[in-house]
């Protein structure tokens, strides 16, 4: 890569020691995007607000996230990855404490969109950092961390929202990101040397970045409003030609500046299209269903947020417990291997999920759950080697790390918007936010809904089926 570090390379004790804070950094950011879900019940009542209002405070935080990240990376690649971190850490921080004063939900949802402001500028920058610190099996090693952080973020962020909302009280789910942000920021300027590409021109593509940031917020927007006003609703519509159209154009934008926010070229490598095809659906799958079991746990099943979150860490025990397993298949077999076996458990996990009903013993969520953790977690490494690591080395830059984070990300934390909008139609009566309605089917209509879910995940092993060995 052509990174510079340029306050001396640390030491291998520090390193470890700066890929924790670096770590910490991103992690208060998944269990943003995690943990808010869980509270919502609860800050309906205490706010005076409705629900699909609160969904608005949960979705600020993607939008603003989402349409900014990819901006934020090339900005990190120019003025420095650390400085980037450290003040994305200082606004997150900051807003949060907006978010916990919150009196009303026109306040929360403010409080929440500025800190997408923050973890637009943490997340690229915790990516391009790990680079300039490791190097070779130790590289691999650190983005796995990252990566498995990013994962236990999305799983145990119910588990921690709702021992939150049950104790202190859900104001504390942005209270506890101010000690712990203080704590990142005083351990990153000990450990951690800036680097920057001394390569990038200062000179900034604010015609892409307009553009692709434009695109990213309507098709946003228009997913997370069309489930509430109808998906022919004018402004839904509206946004969903315009996310086309400033997709296009950025497109075109980037074939022809001298200077582009990211090389299309990347798209040429079979490896990256076949695991990101993989990534997107299983976290599509995944994400979604996540989502709508933790409200089911609490509006139809009548469990407390406590309860509802630990319900749902089966899924984590699987994915730490596998993935081992999934590596040393992966050095035995390639990388193809162990991401098509991880999908195939992860449909079968699915579809095990697809007997559940109002009436199903806990035994049988957990039992689904569990083994949608073993296929996560056996796919885990290769997706780090063939998605990030690979790509970091062909291309370099973090803006590029951006564009590969982002698309992941859209699968990790939208999945849910994406999953309510194949599941809404084909359902009718599943109304989330209704006691005694959610998931209030017998298992054969539910079941072929996650079984359609499961087809859909297996479908995405085509691309990596048909990658070369060698590219992964």
């Amino acid at each position: 890569m052509t990174d510079a570090a340029t306050a001396g390379a640390p030491t291998t004790g520090r390193r470890w020691v700066s890929l924790a804070a670096i770590c910490t950094a991103a992690g208060l950011v998944w269990l943003a995007f995690a943990d808010l879900g869980v509270a919502i019940p609860t800050m309906a009542g205490d706010l005076h607000a409705d629900l699909s209002g609160l969904q608005w405070a949960n979705n600020a935080f993607s939008l603003v996230t989402g349409a900014l990240v990819i901006a934020a990376g090339k900005f990190g690649d120019i003025f420095g990855r650390r400085r980037m971190l450290g003040l994305g850490v200082v606004l997150f921080s900051a807003f949060s404490v907006l978010a916990a004063l919150a009196p009303n939900l026109g306040t929360l949802i403010a409080g929440r969109a500025l800190m997408g402001v923050g973890a637009a500028l943490i997340l690229p920058a915790t990516l391009a950092l790990i680079p300039a610190e490791f190097s070779g099996p130790a590289e691999l090693t650190a983005f796995g961390v990252w990566q498995a952080v990013a994962w236990g973020g999305q799983a145990v962020g119910p588990a921690i929202g709702g021992v939150l909302t049950s104790g202190p009280g859900w104001p504390w789910l942005f209270w506890i990101n101010v000690p712990l942000g203080i704590a990142t920021l005083l351990v990153l300027r000990a450990t951690t040397a800036e680097s920057r590409d001394p390569q990038a021109s200062r000179r900034i593509d604010w015609l892409g970045v307009t553009t692709i940031g434009l695109a990213i917020f309507a098709l946003l927007f228009a997913l997370t409003d069309g489930p509430a006003v109808g998906w022919g609703d004018p402004l839904v519509v509206g946004l969903l030609i315009a996310f086309v159209v400033l997709v296009l154009a950025w497109y075109a934008i980037e074939r022809r500046v001298a200077e582009p926010l990211v090389r299309l070229d990347l798209f040429r490598l079979r490896a990256y299209d076949g695991a990101l095809t993989a990534n997107l659906t299983m976290n599509l799958a995944f994400g979604g269903l996540s989502y709508l079991l933790v409200l089911w746990l609490q509006n139809v099943r009548g469990y407390g947020a406590v309860e509802a979150g630990l319900l749902m860490l089966p899924s984590t025990v699987g994915i730490f417990l596998f993935i081992p397993q999934g590596s040393r298949l992966s050095s035995r077999r390639g990388g193809r291997m162990p991401v098509i076996v991880g999908l195939f458990v992860l449909a079968a996990g699915l579809a095990v999920l697809g007997f559940l009903s109002v009436d199903s013993t806990l035994w049988l969520l957990a039992a689904g759950l569990l083994v949608i953790g073993v296929g996560l977690g056996t796919l885990f490494r290769s997706q780090v080697a063939a998605v990030v690591v690979g790509l970091a080395g062909y291309l370099g830059g973090a803006a590029v790390v951006a564009l590969v984070f982002n698309l992941i990300y859209l699968a990790y934390h939208h999945a849910w918007v994406l999953g309510a909008a194949v599941i809404a139609p084909a359902v009718a009566s599943l109304v989330m936010i209704t006691p005694g309605r959610a998931f209030d089917h017998s298992p054969p209509q539910w079941g072929g809904l996650l079984v359609m879910i499961a087809y859909a995940v297996v479908f995405g092993t085509v691309g990596v089926v048909q990658t070369r060995r060698r590219d992964v």
